[in-house]
């Protein structure tokens, strides 16, 4: 079965994959995945995330300032950013936003730093893909106010329920889905894959995080996405085949992969 798959969210430069990226990207393309959107979340890992996509055709590069981070930005980050995201086949300004379950940063800071990211994006033309944890209403406030829908965006894995969704919907985003959808306890997120519309919805892998089942607990990578999209299409009574090409469509919309 010939299934096209893009992986939107993947951290292939994390150290996790420092001894066997060559294998992983053989087995991501043996899945059936054409495509990786490699996301940064700080200038160090937004660089290296550029430096992968020119090396990689099937790679395609995000820079951005995670809300971890936000605390620790030095003046010039934005001048440094905005080159960053002017190399060959930087596709989006993320992973940005707010994390208000470990605060890493404060809370001041963390939406300071997403608001002149939210910025540089529409100065650019580029979609956010957004970082939300235990944050939702801030940061759609935030999105409201910078006017967000005229440049658009992806919520990366996904943790509202249906009622949030629809809000991010209505603002003129996309909703992402990863590893946690296939979790046994994910009763949330299984009612969001399967109410969401077909033009709507993206799938990822948020490698080497949160691995879908069967491998749950392990070192996640690309390859896993095939796991999300069977386990989705499923939960949608869709064959993976059309589900994946359905998805896949999306994200070249989304980051205008054409």
């Amino acid at each position: 079965m010939t299934v096209e798959l893009i992986d939107t969210h993947a951290h292939l430069t994390d150290n996790r994959f420092g001894n066997d990226l060559a294998d992983v990207m053989m087995r991501a393309t043996a899945a059936g995945v054409g495509t990786i959107i490699n996301v940064g979340y700080d200038l160090k890992s937004s660089g290296a995330s550029v430096d992968l996509a020119q090396k990689h055709t099937s790679v395609f590069a995000a820079v951005g300032i995670h809300p971890h981070d936000a605390g620790k930005v030095k003046p010039g980050w934005t001048e440094k950013l905005r080159s960053l995201a002017a190399a060959n086949k930087v596709v989006a300004i993320g992973e940005i936003g707010l994390d208000y379950y470990y605060n890493h940063s404060s809370a001041q800071a963390q939406e300071e730093i997403f608001r002149e990211q939210v910025r540089l994006a529409k100065e650019l033309g580029l979609p956010v893909i957004i970082h939300d944890r235990d944050a939702h209403k801030e940061v759609l406030a935030i999105l409201r106010d910078e006017q967000a829908w005229e440049v658009g965006g992806v919520f990366h894995c996904f943790s509202g329920d249906v009622s949030f969704a629809h809000e991010c919907l209505d603002l003129g985003f996309y909703i992402s889905l990863a590893g946690p959808v296939t979790f046994n306890s994910a009763r949330d997120l299984q009612a969001v894959a399967r109410e969401i519309p077909c033009d709507r919805l993206l799938i990822e892998t948020d490698s080497p995080y949160l691995a879908p089942v069967p491998y749950r607990g392990k070192r996640n990578e690309p390859a896993y996405v095939r796991e999300v999209a069977a386990y989705v299409s499923k939960l949608r009574d869709e064959s993976i085949t059309d589900f994946a090409a359905r998805t896949s469509e999306n994200a070249r919309r989304l980051f205008s992969l054409y």
